[in-house]
């Protein structure tokens, strides 16, 4: 990993300092750094797996984490991504078959869980691969050999992405790469004085796990809970922490379930996974109004693309916006046939930087992430203006055509997000013998009333982009990564299971 070097200056300087809080329970930067290391000598101990199909330059051991959200989650991936060894992290909340097609593919020389009977240990088991539950190692943790190695080079992390198809995508990272991503985000975020940080998120998903790790190397307190829960999640938040790493869909739920006075030790908000929309932005400068409100937009596979301060900014960014280019970032906007097409006009988001990674192990379908002359993109559509401010239009294989118009959900979505008593919103076209597709729209909110809801949209779009059908839900199914499990909510719609409920005109 990018960080054992700063790992051993914190553990030697401030050993007692507590480096990660979980439900309560914490582990000091000493206990980190001397548990990790034995933790290292038994995977360094291991015999290495004969059964992996694919290449891995230069990694020794590969260790494969589907722990969740557990305290132990740190000391294993510090361990597991030292020298000459890489880190797989798996969603333990993943379907045990999908879960199933990972492991073997992958052919780890260690598992790690959090329970002994879980699905993953279950299948680990079966494959023949050594299993370890984290809390109860058959070695000891205690500190009876040498630290951890210095710094490498190469492969660190294998992660996984949802693609086109419900097969995870398997992209790797580099510890040169995420360390040029930690050196320019301490000082884009201002993360010198180590602020103490709360993400809510699950581990095994990009956003929280490059939170811990930001934090791990400015020698900050990282704070998260084992499940998702707003109550508790806002209790730890209005304790004195400083800043709050998380998608939108989880803010909201902060802010619906505290009912106390704001929350004045929030310096910092940083947000992505979904765009801000009006709403969201003034309901977090209630709740927390001494803090900046950021958003970035970025991907597994390509890092930091933009970053915005929306609030307690020099300059607020206007907010269908999301930013402007990352330290060490060029973005372009081009066409099909991949030539620049300049400022204000619609076509594929491309990104040169040395943030990138190198690629998929597997599941590369072509459909997302790819690398040409141009740069590198994942498929989303924008635009940028000539001051450089990226606003994201939505993704090209997420496109309606209604009525021969194509049209973007994310468009329809963030009008309706602007529209008083609307929580959330989610558009997706259904098949329709006179249009070929209608638009229709599911949100959330106090927001009820259909014909208010359609001249709300015919104030920001055109006619032929206002949804024909509205739904309404109290509550939205979400992911393992804390959005909204979009699908799922689109297949209610057609079903009509009751989980959402038709607005009359």
């Amino acid at each position: 990993m990018p960080i054992h070097r700063e790992l051993l200056r914190h553990a030697t300087k401030r050993p007692e300092k507590p480096a990660v809080v979980i439900d309560g329970r914490s582990l000091s930067y000493g206990g980190l750094y001397t548990r990790a290391g034995a933790i290292y000598r038994f995977i360094q101990a291991l015999p290495r797996s004969n059964h992996r199909s694919f290449d891995l330059p230069g990694v020794e051991k590969l260790v494969a984490v589907s722990l969740g959200n557990h305290i132990g989650f740190a000391e294993y991936f510090v361990a597991a991504t030292a020298l000459a060894n890489a880190c797989a992290v798996i969603d333990p909340m993943m379907p045990a078959e999908r879960i199933e097609r990972i492991v073997e593919r992958l052919a780890p020389d260690l598992l790690v869980v959090d329970d002994a009977a879980s699905p993953s240990a279950e299948i680990g088991r079966s494959l023949g691969i050594p299993v370890i539950v984290a809390g109860a190692e058959p070695f000891g943790l205690a500190a009876t050999g040498g630290g951890l190695p210095a710094d490498a080079e190469g492969i660190f992390l294998i992660g996984f992405t949802s693609g086109t198809t419900a097969e995870p995508k398997a992209y790797h990272r580099s510890c040169e790469q995420w360390r040029r991503s930690l050196d320019r985000g301490r000082l884009v975020f201002e993360l010198q004085d180590a602020p103490s940080t709360l993400c809510p998120g699950a581990l095994a998903h990009g956003l929280a796990l490059y939170a811990l790790v930001e934090a791990l190397d400015a020698g900050a307190t990282f704070h998260s809970v084992g499940k998702w829960d707003a109550g508790a999640v806002a209790r730890i938040l209005s304790s004195g922490i400083e800043r709050l790493v998380a998608v939108p869909t989880h803010i909201a739920g902060i802010a619906r379930a505290w009912t106390g006075a704001p929350m004045e030790s929030l310096r910092d908000v940083l947000t992505a996974g979904a765009k801000l929309n009006l709403n969201e932005v003034e309901s977090m400068r209630r709740l927390f109004p001494k803090a900046r409100i950021r958003e970035y937009y970025g991907a597994s596979e390509i890092g930091f693309m933009t970053v915005s301060t929306l609030a307690g900014g020099a300059t607020d960014f206007p907010i269908d916006r999301v930013g402007q280019a990352y330290p060490g970032v060029e973005i372009s906007i081009r066409d099909p046939e991949e030539n620049d097409v300049g400022a204000d006009v619609p076509g594929t988001i491309f990104v040169n930087s040395d943030l990138i990674a190198n690629g998929y192990l597997w599941g590369d379908d072509g459909q997302a992430f790819r690398v040409t002359l141009a740069g590198a993109t994942v498929g989303d559509l924008g635009e940028i203006d000539e001051n450089g401010m990226l606003r994201v239009i939505g993704r090209a294989g997420g496109m309606m055509i209604t009525g021969g118009n194509n049209v973007y959900p994310a468009e329809v979505e963030s009008a309706l997000k602007a529209c008083p008593g609307v929580e959330d919103a989610v558009v997706f076209g259904l098949p329709d013998a006179y249009y070929g597709q209608r638009i229709v729209a599911v949100v959330s909110g106090e927001a009820t009333d259909a014909k208010m809801l359609a001249e709300h949209c015919a104030g920001r779009l055109a006619r032929f982009k206002i949804p024909r059908q509205f739904h309404h839900i109290d509550a939205w199914p979400m992911t393992s990564s804390g959005k909204i499990a979009r699908g799922q909510v689109e297949a209610s719609v057609i079903s009509g299971d009751g989980l959402v409920l038709r607005l009359s005109a």
